[in-house]
């Protein structure tokens, strides 16, 4: 899901390789360190490393990855290249099963007092009862509607016929095989009866107008109103509103919310640890955040004291409130045979709208 997030940002760059001496773990400076992110996802905002290395005297670069697979890939094959590296919260076990990072201590992280405990303290960031990544930003998947028309309270109105022809999905297949877990009453990681699934996903074929796959696309379309009520992202949702000064509200209903949480790790074979733990520790920062959300555009901050600096009634606090997080199921890691069994289940459903 992190290609998710880097198109809400409207971050659609193709990726950059970092130096190739950095790549190939030749020695560096004891002052530089080495961050594996997404292209143009916070950690690489120059205002930002030029502050931190005027206040620290390190020097941050960066290197890209474009999926979660290629990601792992770069921690196995590039041992000592990098000292920070974003995670999505459904990665972390596994990357500490792996033992490709280390658990956090986080009196070395002061800025961490102020973090949520549910996004804390989360299993997803857990292996054998250690943290091993640093709650960092979060947000949600939920509903979509226009101004003025009645809110619903279920993903249920997903197939009233009241929005005939009228609704927008994401093309997605955790996503939108969560939708109908969640209308079903299961897990939305591990749904049982995945016929029942597929039942209410079909329920949607008499309203469905769109299968949107990118924020500008979702924009466009709704812009002509093609659509009234979609399945759409909270982060999207205060910049479509904001930039593109579209008349559209995000609801959580009472199912609770499809959410994401991404977090920041060290790897277990940095050589410059204590930078590292200076580096996540000023990305957590609500001086940082500010500046980023306010000036930039930034998903909700697992800190609340850096949410709290944003303007009450800002659209990023009214959106993103602390409520949503106790209700919100979190994206949780799937195992290869059942992320298979969702494509699969989704592109008989897509057939099935297209027939």
């Amino acid at each position: 899901m992190q290609t998710t997030r880097r198109q809400t940002l409207g971050l659609m760059g193709t990726g950059a390789l970092a130096a190739a001496s950095l790549i190939s773990g030749k020695a560096r400076a004891a002052t530089t360190i080495t961050v594996l992110n997404w292209q143009g996802y916070g950690t690489d905002e120059k205002w930002a490393l030029a502050e931190f290395k005027k206040n620290t005297g390190i020097e941050v670069v960066h290197d890209y990855f474009s999926s979660e697979p290629e990601m792992l890939t770069k921690l196995r094959t590039n041992p000592g290249a990098y000292d920070v590296v974003l995670i999505n919260s459904a990665r972390s076990q596994q990357a500490s099963a792996q033992g490709l990072i280390i658990p956090l201590d986080f009196s070395k992280l002061p800025n961490s007092k102020n973090l949520t405990a549910k996004l804390k303290d989360h299993p997803n960031l857990k292996h054998d009862g250690k943290a091993y990544g640093c709650a960092w930003v979060w947000g949600m998947n939920a509903l979509a509607i226009r101004d003025g028309m009645k809110k619903p309270d279920s993903y249920a109105a997903l197939y009233d016929p009241a929005y005939k022809g009228k609704v927008g999905l994401f093309d997605d297949a955790v996503t939108e095989i969560g939708v109908g877990a969640l209308l079903t009453g299961q897990d939305m990681n591990n749904p049982k009866d995945l016929d029942a699934v597929k039942a209410e996903l079909k329920k949607i074929k008499p309203n469905l107008h769109t299968i949107w796959t990118s924020e500008d696309q979702w924009n466009k379309a709704f812009a002509a109103k093609e659509f009234d009520l979609s399945i759409y992202w909270s982060g999207s949702a205060v910049r479509s509103r904001r930039n593109s000064k579209l008349p559209v509200e995000f609801i959580v209903p009472k199912e609770g919310a499809i959410g994401w949480l991404d977090s920041l790790s060290i790897p277990a074979s940095s050589s410059n640890q204590d930078a590292a733990y200076k580096f996540i520790n000023f990305m957590i920062d609500p001086g940082f955040y500010y500046e980023w959300a306010t000036k930039v555009g930034a998903p909700a901050s697992a800190n609340e004291a850096a949410m709290d600096k944003l303007p009450a009634d800002g659209l990023m606090r009214q959106i993103h409130q602390q409520k949503y997080i106790d209700t919100m199921s979190v994206m949780a890691a799937l195992p290869d045979d059942r992320r298979q069994k969702f494509n699969s289940l989704w592109e008989e459903v897509k057939a099935f709208y297209a027939s």
